[in-house]
């Protein structure tokens, strides 16, 4: 089966930009090796944010993403910390 296309918001993008050179190079690695292949792989997020699915990218960052199935796109919605925001 083909890999999903990856997709960043803008929040992803601007989350994204901020992150430190190696935690950008573990992020492609996730979204490429991972992410992109087998999306359900992450853990489903619960109550408002049922629809997203969450990956660690250290210890206080997560790539939050949800799946357009019909699509075959992966939107990335967040890549830094959720935490004290």
């Amino acid at each position: 089966m083909l890999p999903y296309e990856i997709r960043f918001t803008k929040v992803a993008v601007k989350d994204t930009k901020e992150l430190t050179s190696s935690r950008k190079k573990k992020l492609k690695e996730i979204l490429q090796n991972r992410i992109a292949v087998e999306p359900y792989s992450g853990k489903k997020l619960a109550g408002d944010l049922s629809d997203f699915y969450s990956v660690k990218l250290s210890y206080s960052d997560r790539i939050v993403y949800s799946v357009d199935e019909e699509s075959h796109i992966v939107y990335i919605h967040r890549t830094r910390t959720h935490y004290g925001e």
